[in-house]
């Protein structure tokens, strides 16, 4: 793939730089850091796969070998652990079961065991779901358990009203949602909440128009969003803010141009990767959520692919596996108002 320019900022994405940085994270292990992020494995595969697809390199990595390495971090309990041998946790088994669907490989693990897994977590009285078996709470897991049972055609096996009630009890007179009843308004919060509820078809219970603004709140004189009030810019919510932002059919609240400069200006130009903010260290957390606020801005340097705002994975991977039926649970009228304006 060619590198280009932004014809907005005259920015340039270093496509070659950043595929050959994810290929080399797993030649490091001469490196502290590498046994040091063990238990991060399996998301770093996944953060690292979705910014390869979007880049359409994702033949850069071997799928047989990211496949089994998979497979092999499932425990007993039908979840997945960070690395094999580490406990089961939903984050990891939502990035097991997402690498799994962007390889067409979902029906290479026993789908009713991941499912009993995670329904095992929900509290049946209060709704609330744990993110592993010591029950720690968080809007992130309701989001997360929804999502899981939605690529295995099981959210019915969820307590789904309750889930609603607990994500409606999370939100703030802001408009936004913390990581649970009475919790700061949090970017990355609003993502999982509002994909939640679009997953459930449940727009309905949020406050459009003090979210929106809330949001565009965020951005900063750098071009670059902060995750609240009071804290510094970071690359990663070019992800957060901008996918709640598309799901609420408001994207054009923002300056997307000074959103692409700010992420290419964090960009490492020897090494590849990018960093949360320009000068420092790039790491693959920050190149796939960087990578992937620049689909959502419109990125006009060189060919992106398009990602889904909701499941993070490139639209044509969820369109292949039906899950894009989200989209119809949008109100029409905020829709309408996207399309208005791009």
């Amino acid at each position: 793939m060619a590198e280009g320019s932004n014809t907005a900022s005259g920015s340039s994405l270093l496509v070659e730089k950043h595929v050959e940085f994810i290929k080399s994270l797993d030649k490091r292990q001469d490196e502290l850091e590498y046994w040091m992020t063990e238990h991060l494995r399996v998301s770093g595969i996944y953060w690292g796969l979705v910014a390869l697809k979007l880049l359409d390199h994702d033949s850069a990595l071997d799928k047989q070998q990211v496949i089994d390495y998979i497979l092999s971090c499932q425990n007993t309990d039908g979840g997945f652990g960070g690395h094999g041998g580490h406990d089961s946790h939903l984050l990891y088994t939502m990035s097991a079961v997402q690498i799994l669907a962007m390889y067409g490989a979902l029906d290479k693990v026993d789908g009713s065991r991941v499912v009993d897994y995670v329904v095992g977590l929900q509290d049946a009285n209060t709704g609330e779901v744990c993110g592993d078996e010591w029950g720690e709470r968080d809007t992130r897991f309701a989001f997360i358990a929804v999502a899981i049972l939605s690529f295995f055609g099981a959210l019915s096996r969820l307590d789904g009203d309750r889930i609603v009630e607990y994500v409606k009890q999370s939100m703030n007179y802001d408009g936004g949602f913390g990581s649970g009843p009475g919790g700061e308004s949090h970017a990355a919060q609003v993502y999982t909440c509002l994909a939640c509820l679009a997953i459930l078809g449940r727009l309905d219970v949020v406050d459009r128009e003090r979210l929106s603004a809330w949001l565009a709140e965020r951005q900063l004189p750098s071009g670059g969003f902060n995750g609240r009030p009071q804290k510094l810019e970071d690359v990663c919510y070019s992800w957060w803010v901008l996918s709640s932002l598309r799901i609420l059919g408001r994207v054009h609240w923002v300056d997307c141009s000074r959103v692409c400069d700010f992420v290419v200006d964090a960009q490492d130009p020897d090494a590849g990767g990018i960093a949360d903010r320009p000068g420092n260290v790039p790491d693959v957390y920050h190149t796939c959520f960087g990578i992937a606020g620049l689909s959502l801005a419109g990125f006009k340097g060189c060919p992106l692919k398009d990602v889904d705002p909701v499941y993070c994975m490139p639209v044509e991977c969820i369109n292949s596996i039906g899950l894009r039926s989200w989209v119809d649970s949008v109100p029409r009228s905020w829709s309408q108002e996207e399309s208005e304006n791009i």
